[in-house]
């Protein structure tokens, strides 16, 4: 096909995307085969419906990048290959701000959005597939505009605050895909990604972009990125944990004082 095929049959596919597999794996395919030749024209195309689409179709043109994302991640060339290492992910850190700023537009009417978005960039950075830094920064930007938008909605609702109201077969899609969506954002959560230095040959995946120097990067394993995830959300040691190691400490040598022995608790301090 050339170009113009390309683009207008790109254009069907996103026009009937749904937050469905099927579909999904359906247009990322068709955008991996011709990247080469179209990658360009194919993503201004995804950025065109970000900006026209409905609410709902603007969140699951974010789920399909994150799809997209991963298999370009899989099928990437290792480095020194001598094959271009561009792809779609490099897009997606070019444009990220904006591809949010249309997913999840100014005022209430983006609401609906700001969660599923939140919780795909979350995901894009415990697994690096995007710069961390980069991510905190438009989180940052959504915790703001979700507390301006709560504050005017503390205010007096305007008489034409029902334009953008949804009708109630709008709704039940909405629900019924946030069910879908959500229930494979779960499933991934769990996968870790296999360590570089494997025996066996593997392209690189987006887990592995360092957090600090160049070269911790390169020798990073799941099971330290596992760690790090683990470890930012863990809370600091407070007097629930003292509570909480006394109660166990107390359970673990109760049969003792019973029986009598004069052996005493280990000392946890």
């Amino acid at each position: 096909m050339d170009p113009f095929e390309v683009r207008m049959q790109f254009l069907t596919l996103l026009k009937r995307l749904d937050a469905s597999q099927q579909s999904i794996k359906k247009i990322v395919g068709f955008a991996v085969k011709y990247f080469q030749s179209c990658g360009e024209d194919l993503w201004d195309c995804i950025v065109e419906e970000c900006q026209k689409g409905s609410l709902n179709n603007r969140i699951n043109l974010l789920y399909l990048l994150d799809t997209l994302c991963e298999v370009c991640l899989a099928s990437k060339p290792p480095p020194g290959a001598g094959q271009p290492s561009s792809s779609y992910v490099d897009y997606v850190s070019r444009d990220l701000r904006n591809i949010v700023d249309y997913v999840v537009p100014e005022g209430r009417q983006g609401l609906p959005n700001l969660m599923s978005t939140r919780q795909i960039l979350e995901s894009w950075r415990s697994k690096r597939m995007v710069d961390p830094q980069k991510v905190d920064e438009v989180i940052a930007s959504l915790d703001e505009r979700r507390a301006a938008a709560s504050a005017s909605a503390a205010r007096a609702a305007s008489p034409d605050s029902s334009v953008g109201a949804l009708s109630r077969d709008d709704i039940k899609r909405r629900m019924e895909e946030d069910r879908e969506r959500h229930k494979r954002l779960r499933e991934r959560r769990w996968v870790q990604p296999v360590g570089q230095n494997s025996s066996a040959p593997m392209a690189p995946l987006a887990s592995f972009m360092p957090l600090t120097d160049e070269d911790d990067g390169v020798r990073e394993l799941a099971l330290d990125i596992e760690f790090d995830n683990e470890w930012e959300t863990t809370s600091d040691w407070n007097e629930d944990d003292d509570e909480a190691v006394a109660e166990e400490n107390g359970l673990c040598f109760a049969g003792v004082d019973e029986h009598g022995d004069d052996e005493q608790a280990m000392d946890l301090s």
